[in-house]
């Protein structure tokens, strides 16, 4: 379990599990989530949420993950442009664990654009 900063000061967290990457992963939610510019914006946490609630009311709504990810993250009441900002860092982050083996390195960070 990971703790990510839900906001610049610090003072709210939202607290990851591998299951939620695991999840985010399956569903791909972050493929063409965020625009051209690189930016993670309000905007973007929208197209999120919509995308997720589409995700739930179709078959996959029946997944216990998908539910579980929705309610501890997604829609946490501390979930703004910055949390999910970091989430998105976090799970760079754990894909390119996953690929150590396969020789790559890279790392991102904060200011990193996503584009």
């Amino acid at each position: 379990m990971t703790k990510i900063q839900a906001n610049p000061s610090g003072t709210r967290t939202i607290e990851i599990t591998e299951s939620h990457l695991e999840t985010i992963e399956k569903y791909q939610l972050f493929r063409d989530l965020i625009d051209s510019n690189g930016y993670v914006d309000e905007q973007v946490l929208d197209k999120l949420k919509l995308n997720v609630r589409s995700l739930l009311e179709s078959e996959a709504g029946k997944d216990k993950n998908l539910l579980d990810l929705c309610l501890d993250v997604v829609y946490h009441q501390n979930m703004k442009a910055y949390g999910l900002q970091q989430l998105v860092l976090l799970f760079i982050n754990w894909k390119n664990k996953g690929n150590d083996n396969l020789g790559m390195t890279s790392r991102a960070f904060q200011g990193t654009p996503f584009n």
